[in-house]
């Protein structure tokens, strides 16, 4: 008789009895679940693996649909997959490149010798549906590092080389699909007939791979303008391929031959000439009669809008302005005032939980040059309390306000907008694993907020994970949809800070209990990083972005 274990559901809160060797597709079977949308993934002890991942001993599995962001990851991975298939198959001496999130989709850079026309996107998509069609299983196959690269190298993948040369790892794993090979670092669906919507359409000078929405799976994203943000990815993508670090392995390179330091100088130079050029264009918008006296920062969590703020106050006081910073918090309605979200909750993140009337008396008295007695809002009793805080405006002072609604146009609609210059600061990873695997922009965020609040504020890194949905969830309501309103985007990114952060955050993830939720994105995480050559902090200056996260800024915060 054939020997059984015994897998707990936690879709269902159920057991059951399966024949050792049994894939999770087996078990899915088995459990007969129903789900609203495709199930493409599952946690097996809350770590994420693939539906034909096997078991062989008693395990909790949780089945993921494409509305779970694990379940989403999957299944663009795969679309991505399909479509290097496609573009090899088409174009066999033309490359692909999975660049970076943007316009709710990712673009794509094909390079064919010449312009992407409409009719390679037809082609593309067609081959693509083709491949869908035939419902081609992807296969995960498991060797030696030394054995992949050497694969890898055979069909001149150089991107996956450097990246596995550098890896340190002893076993990896590559996937097929029919004869065409590649390397995520995340798991595919069982076949590509599990793709059932997607689309990709001209985009810029290369392609936007849409993807299905988040909330509602049966559509796909909305295409949105962000012209602004794609034009800052083109210029540190161009910067990067300058300086040959196109993906994770040129860097892993450079840092092995020990050139981690030149990197960090180089880093930190970039971004503080491009604080400088800010400053100056601020400047010299007042030269033209259009003189700014208020200058908004907005962008998501942990950003680095704050030390941002004061190293742009450093640049405007060289060219003789007197910044004065304003917080936005100090403007929130009384506590019983404060609207409540759908949990029956203070929504402290909502627009409405600002005295916007205030706000706005205030700045228009202020541009009068009349002074006004600012307020300091009281967090214990959740009441604005006046103490004499006194602000009047010289010819040459010039506010900075740093907040979630920043750019936000109903915040300051009453204000003239020659008056005001409108900054969107935003961790814009620009570098990929290679040339398949985009590093998202979030994860870069979420690692710096994940070392700040266990260092800083006493939040484990389970805790900050847990809170991680409803900060995005806010971020999508109230930051993004205002993003390209403003005058210029700041990228806080910096090419080395992943080396960096991964040997402090390591240890913060690493103690994330197995039993919990948390630690399937703990483990995502981890493995990330590792993709990193390891970087030491001590070359990082003071005044760094990142010190912000790290501890040992010069600024006081």
């Amino acid at each position: 008789m054939k020997q059984k274990l015994q897998i707990y559901c936690k879709n269902n809160n159920k057991y059951k009895e399966f024949p050792i060797g049994s894939t999770l597709l087996d078990v899915y079977h088995g459990f007969n679940l129903n789900f609203q949308f495709q199930v493409v993934s599952a946690k097996v002890n809350n770590i994420s693996e693939g539906l034909t991942f096997r078991l062989y001993n008693n395990r909790d599995v949780e089945f993921l649909d494409i509305s779970d962001s694990s379940g989403m990851r999957t299944y663009v991975r795969s679309l991505c997959f399909i479509m290097y298939k496609a573009v090899r198959e088409i174009f066999p001496d033309g490359k692909l490149y999975v660049e970076h999130p943007v316009s709710k989709g990712y673009f794509c850079n094909l390079r064919l010798g010449r312009d992407v026309t409409n009719e390679d996107i037809i082609h593309i998509k067609s081959k693509m549906q083709e491949i869908i069609d035939e419902n081609i299983s992807f296969h995960r196959k498991e060797c030696h590092t030394e054995d992949a690269v050497k694969i890898f190298k055979e069909q001149g993948m150089q991107d996956k080389v450097k990246l596995l040369e550098t890896s340190d790892s002893i076993y990896t794993y590559y996937y097929t699909l029919g004869d065409t090979i590649d390397y995520y670092y995340g798991s595919l669906v069982p076949s590509t007939g599990y793709i059932q919507l997607f689309d990709i359409v001209k985009y810029n000078d290369g392609i936007l791979l849409r993807i299905p929405n988040k909330k509602d799976p049966t559509k796909l994203e909305e295409v949105i303008n962000q012209e602004k943000m794609l034009d800052v990815f083109k210029e540190f993508v161009h910067w990067n391929y300058i300086m040959r670090l196109n993906t994770v392995g040129d860097f892993n390179i450079v840092c092995k031959k020990g050139y981690a330091t030149d990197l960090i100088k180089v880093g930190e130079a970039l971004q503080e000439k491009k604080i400088a050029q800010i400053a100056d264009t601020i400047f010299d918008r007042g030269t033209n009669g259009n003189k700014v006296k208020l200058i908004l920062i907005a962008g998501p969590s942990s950003s680095g809008k704050t030390t941002f703020s004061k190293r742009l106050s450093v640049q405007l006081m060289t060219n003789g302005l007197r910044p004065v910073p304003l917080s936005l918090d100090d403007y929130f309605v009384e506590r019983e005032d404060t609207p409540k979200d759908e949990k029956g909750n203070y929504d402290y993140e909502s627009f409405h939980a600002l005295d916007l009337d205030l706000f706005n008396s205030h700045m228009q008295s202020l541009l009068r040059g009349e002074e006004v007695d600012l307020p300091t809002f009281n967090f214990v009793l959740g009441k604005k309390e006046f103490k004499g805080n006194k602000l009047k405006l010289r010819e040459s002072t010039i506010l900075i306000l740093e907040g979630i609604h920043a750019l936000n146009p109903e915040l300051v609609k009453d204000i003239p907008e020659e008056n005001i210059f409108k900054i969107y600061a935003s961790a814009l990873t620009t570098i990929s694993l290679d040339d398949h695997n985009w590093i998202p922009t979030s994860d870069n965020r979420l690692l710096r907020r994940i070392i700040r609040d266990f260092n800083y504020r006493g939040y484990s890194a389970q805790d900050t994970i847990s809170r991680w949905p409803s900060v995005r969830a806010g971020e999508d309501k109230w930051i993004f949809p205002y993003q390209e309103n403003a005058d210029v985007m700041f990228n806080s990114a910096l090419i080395y800070e992943l080396a960096v952060l991964r040997l402090h955050a390591e240890p913060i993830l690493m103690s994330v209990p197995r039993n919990c939720r948390e630690y399937s994105e703990a483990k995502r995480l981890l493995r990330f990083i590792s993709y990193f050559t390891p970087v030491q902090d001590n070359e990082i200056p003071p005044t760094s972005l990142l010190r912000e996260f790290l501890g040992g800024s010069s600024f006081k915060y």
